[in-house]
């Protein structure tokens, strides 16, 4: 299924004057205090969110998983998707592919497909927190940092292949998410075990193109809960230091112990340089990969308050933005339209903090003005400046509503029927 612009002007239709009247009155008011809405506007159409292959499909926990039908069985699918989602919104131009689950099998097609939808490839993603069904050794007591030199091995060359599948597709990142770790104390040496990673990483970088970047995730539970190898910011931000400029650290919104200062994180690792990327959710408990924004929302435009302030006083390169969540009970493609709608949100909110009346309070220990400047920009509705961004992208104004009234998901059942199934899930 495509969608086409006729198809999104038709849904718009109705929209239109509404839209416009709520969008004027905005941009009144936000003339007012002397911002640029065009300028807001630019940037928010310049800002765009790779769309994970995983998240394309009906997720689901160890108690079961309820598939919705019309889920994207092959790659080709999954890229189609995203072109949906891409004619939707103008905000998702690109996919983060996950090796294995989505092996490109003839290259060719897979490109002419991307074309087609007007979707680039992002960072790849390695996997070795699973065995392979044809795999001889297993990674069930570690990949990267196994006390086993073969198994290790043979996680560097999977590594060393999603990097070159990652180069025939044109990417320009590989994310290492390490799954490696404990579950009891005594279980493996804390010392030895991050000693390996470090040098089984270290093979890795060797093999990256010079023009790419590698972005180290952490997590400081599960599957392990005595504890993992790169547990926090902390050890990815030592490891990526420890292996040269092209190395960086990935945060992962979920991949954080209640109440964790997120935003800070952010300001830290963006003054040494070493932000490489993130991936978008929410959780309530742990890393639930909840939808962007569902849960707090005020935690996700305080961490766009560093980040917009950070690339003006900051040297730190342009990140990477992925989300990675998981659709156990909605359709996916709906819940990846509210979670890119929250993302644009926060990031609009961040642009229309006054920092010179921020710096000044600060400067003065106005803690009560400070947090006025703050929240004044997060309780400003803007969701019509969002929306006119896509709209004068050529998206649609309201996306979910779009793709409710075009019957997207109904038309996937019928091309590929109710009982398809995601790959890799």
């Amino acid at each position: 299924m495509r969608i086409t612009t006729d198809q999104i002007q038709f849904t718009n239709k109705p929209r239109e004057v509404s839209h416009a009247r709520e969008f004027n009155f905005l941009a009144e008011n936000l003339e007012k205090k002397g911002i640029n809405v065009e300028q807001l506007i630019q940037k928010l159409q310049a800002f765009q969110i790779a769309i994970p292959s995983w998240a394309l499909g009906t997720g689901g926990t160890r108690f079961g998983r309820f598939s919705g039908g019309g889920e994207p069985a092959t790659l080709i699918q999954k890229i189609q998707d995203i072109g949906i989602l891409h004619a939707l919104n103008r905000s998702s131009n690109s996919v983060s592919l996950h090796i294995p689950w989505d092996i490109p099998q003839d290259y060719d097609a897979i490109l002419q497909a991307a074309a087609e939808a007007e979707i680039g490839f992002d960072a790849v993603n390695s996997n070795t927190f699973q065995d392979r069904t044809d795999q001889s050794l297993s990674y069930k007591f570690g990949s990267l940092s196994n006390n086993d030199q073969t198994i290790r091995e043979l996680a560097i060359e999977h590594n060393k292949e999603v990097i070159r599948i990652g180069e025939k597709l044109g990417s320009k990142a590989l994310t290492v998410w390490l799954a490696d770790g404990s579950s009891f104390p005594g279980q493996h040496s804390f010392r030895k075990a991050l000693q390996s990673t470090y040098e089984s990483l270290q093979e890795i970088y060797k093999e990256l193109p010079s023009d790419w970047k590698m972005l180290v995730e952490y997590k400081p539970y599960e599957p392990y809960f005595y504890s993992t190898v790169i547990q926090d910011w902390g050890t990815s931000f030592l490891l990526a230091n420890k292996l040269g400029d092209k190395a960086f650290t990935l945060v992962d919104l979920g991949h954080h112990l209640p109440n964790t200062n997120i935003e800070q994180i952010v300001a830290t690792l963006m003054t040494e340089g070493k932000l490489g990327g993130f991936h978008f959710n929410d959780s309530k408990y742990g890393d639930d990969d909840l939808t962007v924004g569902s849960i707090k929302p005020y935690q996700l435009f305080l961490i766009f308050n560093e980040l917009v302030s950070g690339f003006e006083e900051t040297a730190n390169p342009s990140p990477a933005w992925m989300i990675d969540a998981s659709h156990n009970l909605k359709d996916p493609l709906e819940d990846l339209l509210q979670s890119v709608e929250a993302i644009k949100l926060a990031y609009a909110q961040a642009l229309i903090v006054d920092q010179i009346a921020l710096h000044a309070a600060q400067a003065s220990h106005d803690v009560t003005f400070a947090q006025e400047i703050l929240q004044d920009a997060f309780r400003t509705d803007l969701r019509p400046l969002v929306r006119e961004s896509i709209r004068q992208s050529g998206g649609a104004i309201t996306p979910i509503h779009s793709y409710r009234e075009l019957k997207v998901r109904e038309t996937l059942i019928k091309e590929r029927g109710k009982d398809s199934k995601a790959s890799g899930l």
